[in-house]
């Protein structure tokens, strides 16, 4: 219920501020000013996601859980959504979820509603001990250079 509310109350918000707007500073401004906060936001979410990426890597090589960092990233994709749609609401979340310290609150109030069951690095599931895996068994017999002869090594072998 509380999603279709924000299906039906965002259009609704975005519609009357165009009106608002584009009555107060005329339809050419108002569309300049889509524009250029569209492609503002998508230079500043370029920005954002790169240094988002950079930590995502950071926290991956220390071995530190990445769920801050992911859900950075994933804010500014949002926000990147947000500032594409044409809308002063819209464009207003938007650039607030590319503010870091926004997002840092955003993060501290999602963490606290949501509860993460398991989390490993490393390796997979470890084989069971019975299991011989890449192993292959066979037998050998090693051939002194008197038994080669003159023969050239099989290839097989390092002399």
């Amino acid at each position: 219920m509380l999603l279709f509310l924000a299906f039906l109350a965002v259009p609704l918000i975005e519609i009357a501020l165009f009106i608002q707007i584009g009555g107060a500073i005329g339809l050419m401004p108002t569309l300049a000013i889509v524009v250029l906060t569209a492609a503002l936001g998508t230079w500043l979410m370029r920005q954002q996601g790169a240094l988002a990426m950079s930590q995502v890597r950071t926290s991956f090589q220390e071995l530190r859980d990445p769920a801050e960092p992911l859900a950075h990233g994933a804010m500014i994709l949002f926000s990147g959504a947000l500032l594409l749609t044409p809308g002063f609401f819209t464009d207003a979340v938007g650039f607030a979820l590319l503010m870091p310290p926004v997002r840092a609150a955003a993060y501290r109030w999602l963490s606290k509603r949501m509860v993460v069951h398991s989390m490993s690095y490393g390796p997979g599931p470890q084989r069971p001990a019975n299991d011989p895996g890449d192993i292959i068994e066979g037998d050998f017999h090693e051939i002194s250079p008197k038994e080669r002869g003159s023969r050239p090594p099989s290839g097989w072998t390092r002399d």
